[in-house]
């Protein structure tokens, strides 16, 4: 018999409990085969329905009866608090962009991109190609497979001009997603207590990165065009930090996007100061009207450290990034991920190395800067027809997002409330500021599902913000 009949017998037998006495004993399952006109296995099903519930118990050789109603004592873990103590460290919740959403909702929260906008057979032939394979059935060096390694060293020494060492595969460590790798650094090479300077705004992860590790964040003020280099030098000087966190290209969330002349400033201040540069190339994949150029390539004497993943291009189920770092800080890192994880899956370095080495890789990421420019400018054109108390800095060159500026006046938590309520997720700007927000803002992600929705959101987002104008 199929769902149907056992759901007509669970709801039937539902009635029936709903009015019997506790301990009552409910007919036999010849009884209910012969009422339903059902199969025995089909009661069998539906009884263990019913047990699933607690709303039955059977007793073996007797029969099953209606479960008696129990008070239960409500566990007491009163303990734990003198256990635990006070945290070193309070956590936030889980972030905005990280929640699902349901399928009649507008996402224009996620930090991930859709799943058509991934390279979704390339994924699927590569896993199984890859589970037929020694890395299926054998551990992973500590430092990561060589070929993944070779792959990450190539792909950055192709950006180094003449004149610059270009990294080698021994400079590389494979991790498991760059979260843990900004986790691994704050730990290895700041340490807890200490300051790093960062971005204002700046990833959240990175935030949330440094909270875990105990690092005390410096902001640094950055805009549309990045951060400034003055700022910049005073922060190290009064601080005496030895990391600064940036995203140079296509920055979450401003979408901003270093030149030339901004990051030989930075690379300077950064030597002056005998200190690094942790450069999260989280975007080099999503490339729109610019190629991502990385400040990595520039230098060769360890100063900057280079974060790539691989998670959002090639799928959040291959959580495989590299690291890019030379000198004695590679060993510091390496230490580190070995006490956290000691290695990563050779299953998904494998496929992660499949898929982007497969010619089929490099037309997915060209048609990518395609679909992306087009899921972009809708945005941008419903933003700009619907909400018109936002304000757009920049139109990205690459990316997933857009930062719209708000009025100072605007409740963000009440837009956030408001904007659920009428079908459409947004996340509000607050968490990509490592101390007090600079001004209202809302992360608004075009690579997310249905694009074709985006003005009907952006008519909710504006419909919300003008009833708090009155």
């Amino acid at each position: 018999m199929d769902n149907d009949s056992t759901e007509r017998i669970v709801a039937g037998l539902r009635q029936w409990i709903a009015t019997a006495a506790p301990g009552a004993q409910l007919p036999s399952n010849r009884a209910l085969v012969a009422q339903y006109a059902a199969s025995p296995v089909t009661v069998q099903k539906a009884m263990r329905a019913l047990r699933g519930l607690g709303l039955v118990e059977s007793r073996p050789g007797v029969g099953t009866f209606v479960r008696a109603v129990r008070t239960a004592r409500p566990p007491d873990y009163a303990w734990q608090t003198a256990a635990l103590g006070s945290p070193q460290v309070r956590l936030p919740g889980p972030s905005t962009p990280m929640r699902s959403a349901a399928p009649d909702v507008i996402g224009l929260h996620s930090g991930y991109p859709d799943r058509e906008l991934l390279p979704q057979r390339l994924v699927r032939v590569a896993l199984a190609r890859a589970a037929r394979t020694d890395a299926a059935l054998t551990r992973s060096d500590a430092a990561g497979l060589s070929e993944l390694r070779a792959w990450f060293a190539t792909e950055l020494a192709e950006s180094c001009p003449a004149g610059v060492t270009p990294p080698a595969p021994r400079d590389v460590i494979v991790l498991p997603g760059s979260q843990s790798g900004l986790s691994s650094t704050f730990r290895a090479l700041v340490g807890f207590g200490q300051p790093m300077l960062i971005e204002s705004p700046s990833y959240w992860g990175a935030i949330l990165a440094a909270a875990q590790a105990g690092v005390r964040l410096v902001p640094v003020p950055s805009g549309s065009s990045g951060p400034d280099p003055d700022e910049l030098a005073r922060a190290f000087a009064e601080t005496g930090a030895r990391l600064f966190y940036a995203q140079p290209n296509f920055a979450n969330p401003t979408g901003a996007q270093w030149d030339s002349e901004l990051t030989r400033q930075v690379l300077d201040v950064v030597r002056r100061h005998g200190a690094f540069l942790l450069e999260d190339d989280w975007a080099r994949d999503f490339a729109i009207d610019a190629a991502a150029s990385p400040v990595a390539a520039l230098d060769d004497a360890g100063h900057v450290i280079y974060l790539r993943s691989l998670t959002k291009s090639v799928s959040p189920a291959i959580r495989v990034a590299g690291l890019v770092v030379r000198g004695p800080a590679r060993e510091r890192i390496l230490a580190d991920r070995g006490a956290e994880s000691m290695y990563v899956s050779g299953l998904l370095q494998a496929a992660a190395l499949d898929v982007v080495t497969q010619p089929a890789w490099h037309s997915h990421v060209r048609a990518l800067r395609h679909q992306l420019r087009v899921r972009r400018d809708l945005l941008v054109s419903a933003v700009t027809e619907h909400v018109a108390a936002g304000h757009l800095d920049r139109v990205p060159r690459g990316g997933l997002h857009l930062w719209l500026r708000l009025p100072d006046s605007t409740d963000l938590d009440r837009l956030v409330r408001d904007c659920e309520t009428d079908g459409v997720l947004v996340a509000a700007g607050a968490e990509w500021f490592p101390a007090e927000p600079a001004g209202a803002y809302l992360r608004l992600n075009y690579s997310g599902p249905d694009p074709a929705r985006f003005a009907e959101g952006a008519r909710v987002v504006g419909a919300a913000l003008a009833r708090q104008a009155g």
